[in-house]
């Protein structure tokens, strides 16, 4: 949980600070006893409960239940590569229900990630360790056959950065990614569901089986959210048992296969890195003030 650094008694506080990327702030969770908002820039980033392996936000439930899906050995020796570090709910969740893992957190922000070691307790390397990067950059500066778990959890408000969303950067992905390995990556978009379809026809393009998780209303293009998408070069299988795990998750889930999702996004076209639009950053003279401070 938050807590003031050196403060004997530990107890939560709620904060304002800037960051290099622009303005964040820790607050309670006013509907969850012990938890824990940070929001980057007016968007909520992440949820930290005081068990580590609760996830209060629908999608990281999603991205949870492909991880178990795949992987039912709690006791396997997994390396995960987080891209996008946030608060780190998801490295705290694998290290809870992966004991014997390792989790690399590539997280953009370097004073975003300061704070989030100084105020919440996060564990140490070699179980968790932090790196301040780009993702795109470590992804393709990084050995292959080196990870089990890929999770691209990247986004700037409510975009993920095009480099992170291509056929170049897939392939990147596919490539450090070991025998058996699964990519998954938490889709932001709006109703006319643009984006994620470019992106189910990107990961088609590299990935031999593709799967999409989301509910049904998201599905239909009836209001804006989440996907998550899964990608595999070997079978993903959804089965009723992830069905039903879906069913059962905060916000009631389907989970669509590799021929269904092929159908879904026909027509969609693959993402390329020469095709980046580039737009340019917010001028530190446009960024809004400090509130709350």
């Amino acid at each position: 949980m938050p807590r003031k650094k050196n403060d004997d008694d530990l107890q939560p506080m709620a904060q304002s600070f800037r960051i290099e990327t622009g303005l964040a702030r820790i607050e309670p969770d006013p509907y969850s006893d012990g938890g824990w908002v940070l929001w980057v820039n007016g968007v909520q980033s992440s949820h930290i409960a005081e068990d580590p392996a609760r996830l209060e936000f629908e999608y990281m439930q999603w991205i949870a239940a492909g991880i178990e899906h795949r992987f039912t050995d709690r006791e396997a020796k997994l390396n995960f590569l987080h891209l996008g570090g946030g608060a780190c709910s998801l490295p705290r969740w694998s290290l809870a229900v992966y004991p014997e893992s390792r989790s690399l957190v590539i997280e953009v922000d370097a004073a975003l990630s300061e704070k989030v070691r100084e105020v919440f307790d996060l564990p140490r390397a070699p179980k968790l360790r932090i790196r301040d990067e780009d993702a795109r950059k470590a992804v393709d500066g990084m050995k292959a056959n080196t990870r089990d778990v890929v999770i691209r959890d990247v986004f700037s408000t409510d975009k993920t950065d095009w480099s992170c969303t291509t056929q170049e950067f897939m392939e990147g992905v596919q490539r450090i990614l070991r025998p058996g390995g699964l990519y998954l990556s938490n889709i932001g978009d709006r109703a006319e569901l643009k984006d994620s379809k470019q992106e189910m026809a990107t990961a088609l393009e590299v990935f031999e089986h593709v799967a999409v998780i989301a509910d049904p209303a998201m599905f239909k293009g009836r209001r804006s959210g989440n996907f998550v998408l899964m990608a595999a070069d070997e079978p993903i299988q959804p089965d009723a048992q992830l069905a039903k795990v879906l069913r059962g998750s905060a916000v009631p889930a389907q989970v669509w296969d590799t021929e269904k999702v092929r159908e879904y996004c026909a027509g969609a076209s693959v993402r390329l890195d020469k095709d980046d639009p580039a737009p340019g950053e917010t001028p530190e003279a446009e960024r809004p003030a400090l509130a709350g401070m």
